[in-house]
């Protein structure tokens, strides 16, 4: 029988007023006749995907199509062992029967494909098995087996029926489990977004919950998913915070360098060093275990190569060609956790975000400006003294976009009030930096606003309005 021959048959299979049986075509060599005959007029017809050996030269020819068409049931495609899954994702039969398999390992490895969970139930009719081997295939997404040389049509029907209860029961225990995980992974992101909101706002757990609730009414979401929009958005924000602080800390690293050279509080100098050397690290370590996207990634390898060369150039001996060295290095770790920051802003995709990346900005511009100042004192020559207006400058506008942002609260104008007022004294210092009193004004007031900055980072981090973004 021709291609086209067979999918007419296949078509007459199906047609409701069948009068003769018909049968697959011959494959490899040899033809299974009558296996795919139908009962006549049957309403319960089950449709059957038949899975035959590649090649059984001693096959029945009769005798499997009778028990078939007795069973009420007929095949409507063809398959070996090797198209099984292709043909049942084609043809989508009712249920796949494996008769007389020539390799039971070779049937295992295809049933992988399924994953124990095929899209319809799976018979097999075979030679006697070892208990060990049903295990497995059960495993495997088998769901009923029968001795080939006892199978009659009473026995096929009733392994088609048993087949078809466990695989629906199974299917109904797979929903059941997947809706059970999933709420289980909903109330997680709830409990993470009301414990977030509660320290943010320093309400109870009703009240975080009624703000959840309602946004996601607002946003017509479940509140899982608002939830989990809620935690990711913390996410974001804390990493853009965590990157800005590598931009502060590469100019904080060449100040106390710098300091130290000067002889301007060592002893405290060598203690923030090694402060800010083991915050680095922390910083990289947590960015490197977050889902970043591709050009995150790209951007923290970018980090930690800049940032390794500037450790290096750390540890030689403080001279003034060695802080020439490490400002270079420092420089290069800048403009490298600058692109990191900016990455995870756009990653973030959400507008708020920004306001927690400008503010991270002005702890680096504190740090640049001090270190600037120092440098051009004691370098005579270098090109220190030409970025400082431009740090100022740049420092003023972000301060004063800051002041003017709607995301505000009274403990966030009380911080950016008193930043202003230790902003004063740094620029005195920055003006007085060739007298030693002028150094000293200018490292203190440059930790000062470090950590005002920091305080003020960290509040926009939390802040109800970036969480809820």
């Amino acid at each position: 029988m021709e291609t086209g021959d067979f999918t007419k048959a296949v078509l007459r299979y199906t047609a409701p007023s069948i009068t003769q049986d018909t049968c697959l075509p011959p494959r490899f060599g040899f033809a299974y006749a009558a296996t795919a005959c139908l009962v006549r007029n049957s309403p319960f017809m089950i449709r059957l995907l038949l899975v035959l050996p590649d090649a059984d030269p001693d096959a029945p020819r009769d005798v499997l199509g009778q028990v078939l068409a007795d069973a009420d049931a007929a095949a409507i495609g063809w398959a070996s062992c090797d198209t099984m899954v292709q043909e049942a994702a084609m043809l989508a039969p009712q249920q796949v029967l494996v008769h007389r398999p020539a390799s039971i390992p070779r049937l295992q490895a295809v049933l992988q494909a399924w994953a124990g969970a095929p899209p319809q139930p799976v018979v097999l009719v075979s030679e006697p098995l070892e208990p060990r081997m049903h295990e497995e295939l059960v495993g495997l997404g088998v769901h009923a087996w029968a001795c080939a040389d006892t199978l009659d049509a009473a026995g096929l029907r009733g392994l088609l029926a048993r087949a078809q209860a466990r695989w629906e029961r199974e299917g109904a225990l797979r929903d059941t489990l997947a809706r059970s995980l999933a709420h289980l992974d909903e109330r997680k992101w709830v409990d993470r977004a009301k414990g977030l909101l509660m320290s943010a706002r320093g309400i109870g757990e009703d009240a975080a919950y009624g703000l959840l609730r309602g946004a996601a009414m607002h946003a017509n979401l479940r509140v899982g998913e608002l939830s989990r929009s809620v935690v990711e958005a913390a996410q974001w924000a804390e990493a853009i915070n965590r990157a800005g602080q590598l931009r502060m800390l590469s100019q904080r690293l060449v100040r106390l360098a710098a300091q130290m050279l000067a002889g301007v509080e060592v002893r405290r100098s060598r203690v923030l060093r090694a402060e800010s050397i083991e915050r680095v690290k922390d910083n990289l370590d947590h960015l490197a275990g977050l889902p970043l996207d591709a050009t995150s990634v790209q951007a923290l390898v970018g980090v930690r190569s800049a940032w390794e060369a500037l450790d290096g150039a750390l540890s030689a001996r403080l001279s003034p060609a060695a802080l020439a060295t490490i400002d270079a290095s420092a420089e290069a770790l800048l403009g490298a956790a600058e692109a990191l920051t900016d990455a995870l802003e756009s990653s973030g995709g959400r507008r708020a975000l920004h306001i927690v990346n400008l503010c991270g900005r002005q702890r680096m511009r504190v740090q640049r400006l001090a270190k600037d100042a120092l440098l051009a004192a004691m370098l005579p020559g270098g090109a220190w003294s030409a970025h400082l207006p431009s740090t100022m400058d740049a420092f003023e506008a972000s301060l004063l976009e800051l002041e003017r942002a709607p995301l505000s609260s009274p403990d966030i104008r009380t911080a950016l009030s008193g930043a202003r007022d230790e902003w004063l004294k740094l620029v005195r210092g920055v003006r007085q930096a060739e007298r030693a009193e002028g150094r000293i004004e200018l490292v203190r007031a440059s930790e000062v606003l470090v950590d005002t900055f920091d305080r003020l980072t960290a509040s926009y981090e939390h802040s109800l309005q970036v969480i809820m973004s």
